[in-house]
């Protein structure tokens, strides 16, 4: 049985408007379909959700054509870059907009977790939340209390279960917001992006419950993330978009396979012509070199040798202070988790004395097991919110780290046992 059919579903924007903003717009849009009944001729224009180009319409396909079905207890990841529909996709099932063509039938109740705060009155406390959102789903008061010690148990915000939740703070908003949408029996689960705001404790018990929720009980999870470690640990199939639409479908392992194909194209160009990039623009990253011990640049390093990382940046926006910046970088896996950060304001930088546009990262000891990893960058300036961010890359670059024997003479190390990076140590038996 099918649990979610998406047939054939478009939604249109028109760029910074609300419908079509002008009441000539509207009643001619009306007139057209609803009295003559002939095609709405708007469908007709409009442009691929592409953000590396500029574009000349108005009008803009965030999805176009979206045509798939997911059968009841199935787990599937929604992966794509950002700004590919993923949000607009689980938004139109959610029912928080109307696709502009096409129809959605989904069989059974639908538990979102969208965005920080989705569904929740910011002047009520946490526990009358908790009854208001049982409430939308359909159920007794009686069907909400039974569930109640869990789903503030499993939160962690029991201690302030009886506070307003406009004074919660972004992450207890989502663990309790996750909680509400597992513990009251959706029979259909879509979970966003927000999972991230959680620190590492929450994240791996959600994906627990998740679990849970679609093998234990059959229920169906539709969940977005780029983070493909958690969609291959938790996912059965996956659905990538690319911009707006349906660019593969099926096991969440060729799906993982197929974005990172799409990564190794971009990561290929030079620095300033990526468009997967995040940011405002103001400070961009150039170029980013690797040298070794000798200042030779290198792609390729030895366990346990050391390694400089000179991060060149062009400044775009001669107001930026660069004395409020923050730098973050660091090292992941192909599955997109992170083995290592460096964050420039735990270590004490103050950019303001940067004079050449070179930032360079000294790192005395390669401690990581042998593989390739992505290098990441991130500068903001003034905090680290979204809104902070001026240039955000990931990956940056990429780094092979070889094999080695640092530990004991002529033995080398194994490319894959649990965690990736080393720490020195010693067996000693009595």
């Amino acid at each position: 049985m099918n649990a979610i059919e998406f047939n054939h579903v478009s939604k249109q924007y028109r760029l910074g408007l609300v419908s079509t903003q002008t009441l000539a717009h509207d009643i001619r849009r009306f007139w057209i379909t609803s009295v003559l009944r002939k095609e709405d001729p708007y469908l007709k224009i409009g442009e691929t959700n592409d953000r590396a180009t500029k574009g000349t319409s108005e009008y803009v396909w965030a999805l176009r054509d979206i045509d798939f079905k997911v059968e009841q207890g199935d787990v599937v990841g929604i992966i794509g870059k950002n700004g590919a529909g993923k949000s607009t996709l689980l938004k139109l099932l959610s029912r928080v907009t109307g696709p502009t063509t096409g129809t959605i039938r989904a069989h059974g109740r639908i538990g979102s977790l969208l965005e920080v705060g989705t569904g929740f009155h910011p002047e009520m406390t946490g526990r009358e939340n908790i009854f208001m959102n049982g409430a939308i789903l359909g159920m007794s008061r009686s069907e909400i209390q039974a569930k109640l010690d869990e789903i503030i148990a499993f939160s962690g915000c029991e201690r302030y279960i009886d506070t307003p939740v406009k004074r919660y703070s972004s992450g207890m908003t989502v663990r309790l917001g996750f909680a509400v949408a597992a513990f009251l029996e959706p029979e259909i689960l879509v979970v966003d992006e927000v999972l991230a705001v959680g620190d590492a404790e929450f994240q791996k018990k959600a994906i627990g419950k998740m679990k849970d929720v679609s093998e234990g009980e059959g229920r169906t999870v539709l969940f977005v993330s780029h983070n493909m470690t958690s969609i291959k640990q938790l996912c059965n199939h996956g659905i990538m978009l690319e911009k707006g639409e349906v660019a593969f479908m099926g096991t969440a392992e060729d799906a993982i396979g197929r974005y990172l194909a799409i990564n190794e194209e971009e990561i290929d160009k030079p620095l300033l012509e990526r468009t997967d990039r995040q940011g405002n623009g103001k400070v961009r990253f150039s170029n980013i070199i690797f040298r070794n011990a000798r200042g030779e640049a290198v792609t390729e390093a030895f366990v346990g040798t050391p390694l400089s990382i000179e991060m060149y940046i062009q400044i775009n926006d001669p107001s930026a202070d660069l004395s409020q910046a923050i730098m973050a970088c660091g090292m992941n896996d192909n599955y997109g988790m992170t083995v290592v950060n460096w964050v420039s304001d735990e270590l004490q930088h103050d950019f303001s004395k940067i004079r050449n546009g070179k930032i360079t990262l000294h790192i005395p000891s390669l401690n990581f097991r042998p593989q390739t990893y992505n290098f990441g960058v991130q500068l903001s300036i003034g905090g680290t919110a979204p809104e902070n961010f001026c240039d955000v890359l990931n990956p940056a670059a990429r780094l092979t780290i070889l094999n080695d024997a640092v530990f004991t003479p002529g033995v080398n190390l194994q490319e894959c046992r649990g965690h990736l990076a080393l720490v020195p140590g010693k067996f000693v038996t009595d």
